[in-house]
């Protein structure tokens, strides 16, 4: 066990801790020291022990604020996130319903070109159309 002085109020005090916890120990006793003061200069010197519970009473204070505000942003990031998984689902609602469209789309456009009377050709091996087709097909549009 370690041990560190802590100094409150102008007065030092010993107090023990873990292997490794020393800077952190200081780094409290800084802080309420801080608040100690403050207090000091606003009521004046009324005795350690009052200075002491009035400082401690303030960090419990901004403990609980703070508290308070973690529990007020989880409460708003768990319903961000229910909101996005809300999205989500809509969206993959969204891309089907376009999908379904585009599926139609598609048949129409096959229902269109089967209806030219234009011989079937495989386009992707890379068979174009005949020259005259592609006449025809231009009159077709004009």
């Amino acid at each position: 066990m370690s041990k560190v002085a802590v100094t409150l109020n102008g007065r030092v005090y010993t107090i023990g801790c873990e292997e490794g916890q020393e800077a952190y120990l200081r780094e409290l006793g800084g802080y309420l020291d801080s608040k100690v003061t403050v207090m000091a200069e606003q009521v004046g010197q009324i005795g350690d022990l009052r200075l002491a519970v009035m400082a401690s009473l303030i960090v419990v204070d901004e403990l609980k604020d703070a508290e308070r505000r973690i529990e007020t942003l989880e409460a708003q990031l768990k319903q961000l996130q229910s909101e996005t998984q809300g999205s989500d689902s809509e969206y993959g609602e969204e891309r089907q319903h376009l999908a379904d469209h585009l599926l139609k789309a598609a048949q129409r456009l096959e229902a269109l070109a089967a209806s030219l009377d234009f011989p079937e050709r495989d386009l992707d091996a890379g068979e174009t159309p005949a020259p005259e087709q592609k006449i025809r097909f231009a009159d077709a549009r004009t």
